[in-house]
């Protein structure tokens, strides 16, 4: 996936090693405030559980709607074995992996007798331990944990043409098997607040942990993996698997959060990301050398290049017009204006990573994005 080239510049080098130490720092800052909303989160849903009424199922939505803004921009920590991300037992795939496909949905909430939800024989209790073991069992789309699990369990499918999905606060009183149900909110909440505290931990300034491995590795080594993380992120993963396919596919079913309608504000925190590890301009106060600043260094015009693509990427996907899945609708002309900023993001993000790529090279460093 990556590789890095030697340099002999020491000045160099030592500029580098103090954007690293930034990185980390603010990787910690960034985790820190996810989970403090992510906890937020949990507090509401448990309320909501206690008193179901409508008032309380707003209150959750919010509180999740809140955490994903703070959740988003960490995905530009990913893209080169973190700890998110490990191939041995990262939780990536346990916090944000979607889309959930439709036939599980219908395994998730079931028929009267059928479901993780509404079969107690099959399923007799509903607990962390069985909805990790069920979480892409038979194919990735197999989404039982995580940030759209608790999404579906809040909005339920969307099935509107002009909304989110419409799940009442009855699912969770008098619905047939509302205790269940309301068991496996509470237990996705839970189980996603302990990844994230995990991933907190992993880069605990004190600890003996990925951090201090992060941070004594040769610096750059270290900066490789940090440009890699935002290149993925730039081309490949957002501008590619997150918004591409479900442009080009038309497919409500391939867009992030297909339930809550968040699309959009969850692409522009992806794209926020980037632009945060760049500049770090990271949550807590954080301050240090960026990776900017070690670019600025070498080249300071390609810097300023990148920096101002940037800005035009992150504006471009701000303009964009919510919900996500209008513009993805049959029938709904490319050149729709709507439609089209969907476009025009797309390119933005695609037309940054090149340049990603040769800020890499002019700090004698090699990586390989998609």
């Amino acid at each position: 996936m990556l590789a890095a080239c030697g340099s002999d510049d020491g000045g160099g080098d030592a500029d580098m090693a103090d954007a690293v130490e930034t990185y980390a720092e603010g990787v910690e800052a960034s985790y820190e405030a996810s989970v403090e909303s992510a906890e937020a989160m949990d507090e509401a849903i448990d309320t909501f559980v206690d008193d179901p009424t409508e008032e309380n199922l707003e209150s959750a939505k919010q509180a999740w709607l809140d955490a994903r803004d703070d959740y988003g921009p960490t995905e530009a920590f990913r893209f080169y074995g973190g700890p998110i991300d490990n191939e041995e037992d990262g939780p990536e795939g346990l916090i944000n992996a979607w889309p959930m496909d439709e036939a599980y949905v219908d395994y998730v909430e079931g028929s009267p007798d059928s479901g993780i939800i509404n079969d107690p024989e099959t399923y007799p209790t509903i607990d962390g331990e069985l909805l990790e073991s069920l979480n892409e069992d038979g194919g990735e789309t197999n989404i039982s944990t995580g940030w759209h699990a608790i999404e579906f369990l809040l909005w339920g499918q969307d099935l509107s043409d002009d909304g989110p999905g419409a799940r009442p606060a009855t699912d969770y009183s008098d619905a047939e098997n509302a205790d269940r149900r309301a068991e496996y909110l509470t237990t996705a909440s839970e189980l996603l607040v302990g990844h994230l505290e995990d991933l907190e931990a992993a880069w605990d300034e004190d600890g003996d942990n990925y951090r201090a491995e992060f941070v004594a590795l040769d610096p750059e080594e270290a900066m490789t993996n940090i440009i890699t993380g935002i290149g993925e992120l730039s081309r490949g993963e957002l501008a590619g698997e997150r918004m591409n396919v479900a442009y080009s596919e038309r497919s409500q079913e391939d867009e992030h959060s297909c339930f809550s309608d968040n699309t959009t504000a969850d692409i522009v925190a992806n794209a926020t990301g980037i632009q945060m590890v760049l500049t770090a301009s990271y949550p807590g106060g954080v301050e240090g050398t960026s990776v900017l600043d070690v670019i600025s260094a070498e080249d300071s015009e390609l810097a300023e290049q990148l920096a101002e693509q940037v800005d035009v990427s992150v504006a471009a996907v701000t303009a964009i017009p919510a919900p996500f899945d209008q513009h993805l609708a049959d029938g709904v002309p490319d050149d729709d204006p709507g439609r089209a900023t969907v476009l025009v993001g797309i390119e933005a993000l695609e037309a940054q990573t090149p340049t990603i790529v040769s800020a890499a090279e002019a700090l004698g460093l090699t990586i390989n994005v998609t």
